[in-house]
């Protein structure tokens, strides 16, 4: 038992020796104290004490640098304000500009005097309450240029503060780093000079410039703003709008079918909701809802569509249903074949999944602008906006679905001589399916969500209304009808995600 207990004592040695690669003697000790108990145990590195963020980022540890360097930088910026700051700039500015109006007041007192006016008494008084607050204003100056001691005494305080914080945890994340280490050898190890040479650079940098910008700002200039050249932006403006002419020109046919084919899936979908008698539409609405979600869904459902007929809603309300229905169709359609291939092609996804996390990031009124350059305005346009910002969640719910299917269930098909068809239909979607409607959830939701962004290019439906009570400051109406979209995004979402037990 010894024997063993020596041998596994002399491996981890031999590890820590080659981790740390330096102070072996020290670090060896020092981690078999931290290993005695889990969590967090006191010891102090002096090393890294002295060296701050520079010891981390010597050690690989750039998390723990970065947050190092900014604490120690505001330590810096108080010992730079109070050696070397201009401590009473803003009250100086202030206290010049105030002598600078009472000299005018003067002036305006002599012209006065020798005019013999009437507002005499009045500029006297005024030019009083100047030099009132300009002796003020010095003599704020006077006083904040006498802290520079104070701010020399915070600085050091909080830079022995800072210090010590290195000096405390530095073991205890280098241990962690340990641990990580012995299981993933791509984790950085040993004291590397490289690495120590970048820190100290990267530290000086930020350490000197934050230091003289906060106390001599007028130091360098070129630190008060970013160095930019208007006229490149508008150079720059100029060859996007000549790509999206020259777009427009080459793919008119293109886009003069999107518009067609958008134009007659959304007038189909509007025929079903609009034209369709509304007792029979209401009804088939909350017969899908009784039978996705249940009768207290059903009822909730009723009782929404109630509201949208009373209050004179229905009839926006389908036209907006029809907009979300063409757009979601469109963006399901599209969207989870994309995922299923996605899903089986990584170096396809790789290409995708930049594209999807652009889409997602882009502001959504950002996606009228190539819309309206190409499609114009109008309900087609609502529709290809719509369906843009709607997709990416059903793609990467399909694509997250099938990843979460067990290996183990696929071999198991393959070895009962499943084809990859039946792989796809029996095994992988009916695993995933719970996540992919996840994502046509989602999707529902967000296109929902274009509703109001979407009325400002032309395209009808409740978005108006809300449109119309910004433009006119009517709450009341605003309100009511956001109230209105809320109800079709909660029978759809309710429809959409079915009883929860299944």
């Amino acid at each position: 038992m010894k024997d063993n207990v020596q041998t596994d004592t002399s491996k981890l040695d031999a590890l820590i020796s080659n981790f740390v690669g330096s102070s072996v003697d020290y670090y060896r000790k020092t981690f078999h104290y931290m290993m005695e108990a889990p969590g967090y145990r006191f010891t102090q590195n002096w090393t890294a004490g002295l060296l701050g963020p520079v010891w981390f980022g010597a050690r690989g540890i750039w998390s723990w640098f970065l947050t190092m360097l900014v604490l120690e930088t505001v330590a810096f910026i108080q010992l730079a304000n109070g050696l070397f700051g201009d401590l009473g700039r803003d009250s100086r500015e202030r206290a010049e500009s105030i002598a600078a109006t009472l000299e005018l007041r003067r002036q305006q007192i002599e012209a006065a005097e020798r005019a013999g006016s009437g507002s005499l008494d009045a500029l006297k008084r005024a030019a009083q309450s100047l030099e009132t607050a300009l002796a003020d204003a010095e003599a704020t100056t006077s006083a904040a240029a006498a802290t520079g001691l104070t701010y020399i005494v915070i600085g050091l305080l909080l830079l022995a503060v800072f210090k010590f914080a290195s000096a405390a945890t530095a073991n205890w994340v280098l241990e962690g780093q340990f641990t990580r280490w012995r299981s993933d050898n791509s984790v950085a190890n040993g004291f590397s000079l490289s690495r120590l040479m970048i820190a100290a650079a990267l530290s000086l940098i930020v350490i000197v410039l934050s230091a003289i910008k906060f106390a001599r700002p007028d130091a360098i200039s070129l630190l008060q703003t970013f160095p930019n050249n208007r006229n490149w932006r508008l150079s720059v403006g100029d060859w996007v709008q000549a790509g999206f002419d020259w777009a427009k020109t080459a793919g008119r046919g293109f886009f003069d079918s999107l518009t067609f084919g958008m134009r007659v899936l959304l007038d189909g979908v509007e025929t079903v909701l609009v034209v369709t008698p509304w007792p029979v539409v209401a009804l088939i609405i909350i017969m899908l809802a009784y039978l996705s979600a249940g009768a207290r869904v059903a009822i909730f459902t009723g009782a929404a569509l109630a509201y949208l007929g009373l209050l004179d809603f229905w009839d926006k309300a389908m036209t907006t249903v029809a907009l979300l229905g063409a757009a979601a169709l469109i963006s399901i359609t599209l969207g989870i074949p994309l995922g299923i291939l996605c899903a089986r092609r990584p170096k396809l996804f790789a290409i995708v999944r930049p594209i999807l996390d652009f889409m997602q990031s882009m502001p959504s009124f950002v996606y009228l602008i190539p819309v309206v350059a190409f499609i114009g305005s109008g309900k087609p346009a609502g529709v290809v906006a719509t369906m843009i910002f709607g997709s990416p969640p059903v793609i990467r719910f399909t694509v997250l679905g099938l990843q979460q299917v067990p290996e183990t269930v696929r071999e198991a098909a393959l070895a009962f001589g499943a084809s990859p068809r039946y792989l796809l239909w029996k095994v992988d979607l009916p695993l995933a399916a719970r996540t992919i409607m996840a994502g046509v959830n989602q999707t529902i939701l967000l296109s929902l969500a274009m509703v109001v962004v979407a009325s400002l290019i032309g395209a009808k439906g409740l978005g108006e209304d809300v449109l119309e009570a910004l433009q006119y400051a009517a709450a009341g109406q605003g309100i009511l009808a956001g109230l209105a979209i809320l109800f079709c995004a909660l029978i759809l979402d309710r429809i959409v995600a079915g009883k929860p037990n299944r």
